[in-house]
């Protein structure tokens, strides 16, 4: 297992959601993602995404005007 960046601020929707789908599609089972973002609609968005193709949401922060929202990669 790894760990793993995404910096997808100043993008707003479906962009933060398609680069997190992107940067898992080169990941193994198991690993771990942080997505940063700043756009309030990934609180939904990402877990929705995760839900729907099996990955985990297993974190999410906020930070002022920042998010960061924690995926581990599932299969």
């Amino acid at each position: 297992m790894s760990e793993h960046n995404l910096d997808a601020r100043r993008m707003l929707c479906p962009m933060p959601v398609i680069k997190t789908q992107n940067k898992v599609n080169e990941l193994a089972v198991g690993d771990i993602l942080h997505v940063v973002c700043t756009d309030p609609g990934v609180l939904s968005d990402i877990p929705a995404w995760a839900r729907i193709n099996g990955h985990e949401v297993i974190s999410h922060q906020e930070n002022e005007d920042e998010i960061t929202i924690t995926v581990r990669v599932g299969s």
